[in-house]
């Protein structure tokens, strides 16, 4: 089987602990060129990993005729002038989240890949454990009754001031590095679009980045809560309350890929836990991206659905501001 062929643009540290290595197993997906913009730094790194080609430049790789597709772990503020470049070479585009920094930017590059006729994906890789598509049977099965509630906590601790998170103009905070989580988990698992938002944010008073962020989104008859926090300790978990039960996810989206997925689920009858099977949710991810380019597949996170997430990532920096709610 022909494999699709990826650029990846920067090392990052996402790239080589969560996404090379388990790449190396796909029947699907190669990882065929690498750019850093130190070429010695390229290509050391290709040579060690058994990658075909390195080039000093995100530019150069970019026009690489052999790569299929272009992967994009770059700092946000770079999402959009590469995905944009990438799609104008007729690259197909997986890129990390958030797509760009706010929806105008998201908007470009939407229209960029579907007049280049290119695939273009939000890289929402949780979306893909088997973990997340058994809570979504179980939000929509009316198994929990109507649901009414669901309250996010995603949440890390990091003052370095050097780190890309801790710098605004890099895109960094908690709402833009793990807030479009919460917003995008709430809408998969609402099956449905909020009418309007709320939002507090307490920001670093030296960096100006949001540091502690709580958000509701109002779906009318439901209601979602999220805090998300980059100085707090360690944390994830989602609780989803529906009037016939409740439903619980402890590691909702960094799950390890050596362990099953868990579940608690607990209504009249009683509480259980639902084990799914092992997997690696950026193996899945990225097989499913090239699936769709192989076989001209729907794509699992669509461009519209990237749209609608970053327009509510907006209109909650707008209520924070406003220190009132934004209709959407």
């Amino acid at each position: 089987m022909k494999k699709v062929k990826f650029g990846v643009l920067g090392i990052s540290n996402h790239f080589v602990k969560r996404v090379l290595f388990p790449l190396k197993r796909s029947e699907t997906v190669e990882i065929y060129a690498v750019a850093s913009r130190s070429e010695e730094k390229s290509r050391s790194f290709a040579a060690e990993h058994g990658i075909q080609k390195s080039y000093g430049s995100y530019d150069e790789l970019i026009e690489d005729q052999e790569v299929d597709a272009i992967y994009i772990p770059l700092p946000n503020h770079l999402h959009a002038e590469y995905s944009v470049k990438a799609a104008r070479q007729g690259k197909h585009i997986l890129c990390e989240k958030p797509l760009a920094m706010n929806y105008e930017e998201t908007k470009m590059i939407v229209d960029t890949a579907r007049n280049a006729d290119v695939l273009l994906m939000e890289a929402f890789m949780y979306r893909f454990h088997p973990q997340w598509i058994t809570a979504r049977e179980l939000a929509v099965s009316g198994e929990l009754g109507k649901i009414i509630s669901t309250i996010c906590h995603f949440a890390y601790d990091n003052k370095d001031p050097k780190n890309i998170r801790n710098i605004k103009g890099y895109g960094g905070g908690a709402l833009l590095d793990i807030g479009v989580y919460a917003v995008s988990s709430s809408r998969f698992l609402m099956n449905a679009e909020p009418k309007r938002v709320f939002c507090h944010i307490d920001r670093d008073p030296d960096s100006g980045v949001d540091i502690h962020t709580t958000g509701i989104l109002d779906y009318e008859s439901a209601r979602s809560v999220f805090v998300v926090s980059t100085r707090t300790f360690a944390d994830q978990r989602i609780h989803v309350f529906g009037s016939s039960g409740q439903l619980s996810v402890e590691v909702p989206f960094n799950m390890y890929p050596d362990i099953p997925g868990c579940l608690c689920v607990t209504t009249s009858i009683g509480t259980r836990e639902i084990y799914t099977e092992i997997a690696d949710q950026y193996k899945l991810q990225f097989e499913a991206f090239a699936d769709a380019i192989t076989h001209n597949r729907e794509l699992p996170v669509s461009p519209e659905d990237s749209l609608a997430n970053m327009m509510i990532i907006d209109s909650l920096f707008e209520s924070a501001k406003k220190r009132q709610w934004v209709e959407l």
